[in-house]
C-alpha cells in the first residue's frame, strides 16, 4: 500500500519504454467517515460516507486505462455512456422526519435513478435504457425494468449537484422503482467499490446480518465532477459512497441507555484504510456540551463544529489513525423540528376512483419559502388534472409555475411540476382525483391482490437556515455537510420524499381459468370418451358355453354318427 497523504500521486509510464517519457500524474484522493447520531426517538442513526477524488477528464476522448482508486467498472460508464452525473440510491424502509430529523442525504423507499447526459448523446433515451441494463449487472439489482413507464424527464427539478452551466432537461433522466427489494446482493458490490474493499478501514463495520437487521438502511453512489479551487479553474471526478442505517436497539435486545461499536455492528475496527487520506468518527455531542446528560468512552480531546441542514452542532472527532470509540451512554436528547417535511396518502372507497393528498408542512413560526413539486403517477391511474387544488389555511394558493404532461397508455406516466408558496407555520394541501384502469390480464403483477406501487412525491427547497451557512465549498469539512451545494448563506438545499403509495386496481379473479380448465378437461375426457370408444369398438356376437351335459351328448351323438344339439 501506498502511504497515507492527502492526494495519493503515482506516475503511470508505457511498460515497453526505457524511460519515463510521456508518463504522467494521477492525482488521487480517498477519505472515509462515519457520523453517529443519538435520535430523540432513542434510535442510533449512523451515516458512512467514503468520497474519492481523481483529476481526470473522461469526456474529451482520453482513453483512460489505469485506476488505482477509482473503480474501473464507474469509469467505463462514465465513458460509454458521456454522464455528466449519476445518482443511484438502493433504501429499504421508510425514513420518519418527524421522529429522525433531516437524513444528510436523503433517499426514497425502493431504487431511484437519475442520470445527467453530456450534450454529445444524440439518442437519449436508447443510452438510458442501455445504462440501466449495465447498472442492473454492477448492482445486483431489478433496474432492467425501468423502461418508458416509469421514466420522467423533469423540466426544473433535479438540477446538477457538481459543476456544470447548461441546464437543458432534454439531457436528464430520472426513474424509480418503489417496490425494489434492497438485501445483501446489493451490498456486496457496493462495498466492492471501495479502494480497501470491507478488508480495512469503515468498511469493516458493513456486516450484512446487522446493516438489514434495522429500521432503515440506504445505500448510494452519486459521481459527479467537482471544483478543485475556488475559481473552479480545474475539475475532478467525485465517487461518493454513502450508507445510512438507524438501528432500533429494543428489537436487538439492548438498552436505550448504552450503546458500542460492537453491539451495533458485531464488529470493531483496528484500523484505517492504508489507502485514505482521512479516517473520522464523528459523534453529535450538540446537546452534552459539559457532559451531563452521557460520556463517552475513550474520550477524546477533539471537538469540531459544522453547519448541518441549517443548524450548527458540535461532534467528538475520534481518528482512526489513533483511537477508537468503544462505547457510550445516551439518554434521548431534544431534536430540533424540521421545518419542511410532507406526508402522502390515497382516498375513497371502491376500485373505480380515488383521490390522492399530499400535505406539505412548513413549520418556521415566520417565514415562508418556495418549494418544487414533483410528482409521478403511473399511467393505469388516470388523472382529473381539472380536480387539482392547492388549498394553505384554508385559502387557494396558486403555483406560480406548473408543468404537467399526460400520460400514454402503456407508454409514459403523468408528470406534474409545481413551484408553491408555503406559508410560514402552515399545510399546503395537494389533491387530485384520479381513476383506475382496467388492465390486460397479462400485465398484472404475480400477487395483483397485493396493490401497486406508486414512487414518491419529490419536495426540493431551499431552507430558512437559523445559522450562517458556508458557500465556499473547496474549504476543508466534513463530508456530511458538503454533498448539497450552497450558494446563499440564509438557506440550505433540502429534498423530501413522501411515502410511496400501494393502490388497489380493478383485478380478475385469476382462480375462474383454473376452474374453466378443470371443467373443459373433463367434458372432454367423458364425452368425446366415450364417443369416441363407440366409432372404434367392433362388436361380435359370442355364443355362451355349453353345460356339461349337453358336451357328453354331444360326444355320443358323434360316436353314433348323427349331428351334435
Amino acid at each position: 500500500f501506498p502511504q497515507k497523504t492527502k492526494h495519493l500521486t503515482s506516475e503511470t509510464c508505457d511498460s515497453n519504454s526505457k524511460h519515463p517519457i510521456g508518463c504522467y500524474e494521477i492525482n488521487e484522493d480517498f477519505q472515509e467517515e462515519l457520523v453517529i447520531r443519538p435520535l430523540h426517538s432513542g434510535d442510533i442513526y449512523a451515516s458512512f460516507q467514503f468520497r474519492t477524488v481523481w483529476e481526470t477528464d473522461f469526456m474529451k476522448g482520453n482513453k483512460v486505462s489505469h485506476y488505482r482508486l477509482f473503480p474501473k467498472s464507474l469509469g467505463q460508464v462514465i465513458s460509454k455512456f458521456s454522464v455528466r452525473e449519476l445518482h443511484i440510491s438502493f433504501t429499504q424502509g421508510y425514513w420518519r422526519t418527524m421522529q429522525w430529523g433531516q437524513p444528510f442525504i436523503p433517499s426514497p423507499p425502493g431504487a431511484e435513478l437519475w442520470v445527467w447526459f453530456q450534450d454529445s448523446v444524440t439518442d437519449v433515451d436508447a443510452t438510458w435504457k442501455e445504462l440501466t441494463n449495465v447498472l442492473s449487472g454492477i448492482f445486483c439489482a431489478s433496474l432492467n425494468f425501468i423502461d418508458s413507464t416509469n421514466t420522467l424527464q423533469p423540466s426544473a427539478s433535479f438540477k446538477p449537484l457538481g459543476i456544470g452551466n447548461e441546464t437543458d432537461h432534454r439531457f436528464l433522466r430520472y426513474a424509480t422503482l418503489p417496490r425494489e427489494i434492497v438485501c445483501t446482493e446489493n451490498l456486496t458490490p457496493w462495498k466492492k467499490l471501495l479502494p480497501c474493499g470491507s478488508k480495512a478501514g469503515l468498511a469493516v463495520l458493513l456486516k450484512s446480518e446487522k446493516l438489514f437487521h434495522s429500521s432503515f438502511h440506504s445505500q448510494s453512489v452519486h459521481i459527479r465532477p467537482v471544483c478543485q479551487d475556488r475559481q473552479c479553474k480545474s475539475s475532478s471526478w467525485e465517487l461518493r459512497q454513502a450508507l445510512n442505517v438507524v438501528f432500533d436497539l429494543h428489537t436487538s435486545g439492548q438498552s436505550k441507555r448504552e450503546w458500542s461499536l460492537f453491539k451495533m455492528f458485531s464488529r470493531t475496527l483496528t484500523e484505517a484504510c492504508p489507502l485514505a487520506s482521512s479516517s473520522k468518527i464523528y459523534i453529535d455531542v450538540t446537546d452534552n456540551p459539559q457532559e451531563e446528560q452521557f460520556e463517552l468512552s475513550p474520550a477524546t480531546p477533539l471537538l469540531s463544529q459544522a453547519v448541518v441542514l441549517g443548524d450548527r452542532r458540535t461532534f467528538s472527532v475520534y481518528d482512526l489513525t489513533q483511537q477508537v470509540t468503544s462505547s457510550c451512554l445516551v439518554p434521548a436528547g431534544d431534536m430540533l423540528r424540521p421545518l419542511l417535511h410532507a406526508e402522502r396518502y390515497v382516498t375513497g372507497y371502491g376500485l373505480q376512483t380515488g383521490e390522492i393528498h399530499t400535505l406539505m408542512y412548513n413549520n418556521h413560526p415566520f417565514r415562508s419559502f418556495p418549494v418544487l413539486l414533483l410528482d409521478s403517477v403511473p399511467w393505469y391511474l388516470r388523472l382529473y388534472i381539472h380536480t387539482l387544488k392547492v388549498i394553505s389555511k384554508g385559502k387557494d394558493n396558486n403555483p406560480s409555475y406548473i408543468h404537467y404532461q399526460p400520460s400514454k397508455d402503456r407508454e409514459r406516466p403523468h408528470l406534474l411540476e409545481m413551484l408553491l408558496q408555503l406559508p410560514p407555520h402552515s399545510v399546503t394541501e395537494v389533491t387530485v382525483q384520479f381513476e383506475r384502469a382496467l388492465l390486460k390480464w397479462t400485465e398484472y403483477t404475480p400477487d395483483p391482490n397485493h396493490g401497486f406501487y406508486v414512487g414518491s412525491s419529490v419536495i426540493s427547497s431551499l431552507v430558512p437556515s437559523t445559522v450562517a451557512m458556508e458557500t465556499n465549498i473547496t474549504m476543508e469539512q466534513p463530508l456530511f455537510s458538503s454533498f448539497f451545494p450552497c450558494k446563499e448563506e440564509s438557506s440550505y438545499f433540502a429534498r423530501v420524499y413522501t411515502e410511496p403509495l400501494l393502490v388497489n386496481l380493478p383485478t380478475p379473479d385469476f382462480s375462474m381459468p383454473y376452474n374453466v380448465i378443470c371443467l373443459t378437461c373433463t367434458v372432454v375426457a367423458v364425452g368425446y370418451g366415450s364417443l369416441y370408444n363407440l366409432l372404434t369398438r367392433s362388436f361380435q356376437v359370442e355364443e355362451p358355453n355349453p353345460g356339461l351335459a349337453k358336451r357328453i351328448a354331444n360326444v355320443i351323438r358323434r360316436m353314433r354318427g348323427v349331428p351334435p344339439l
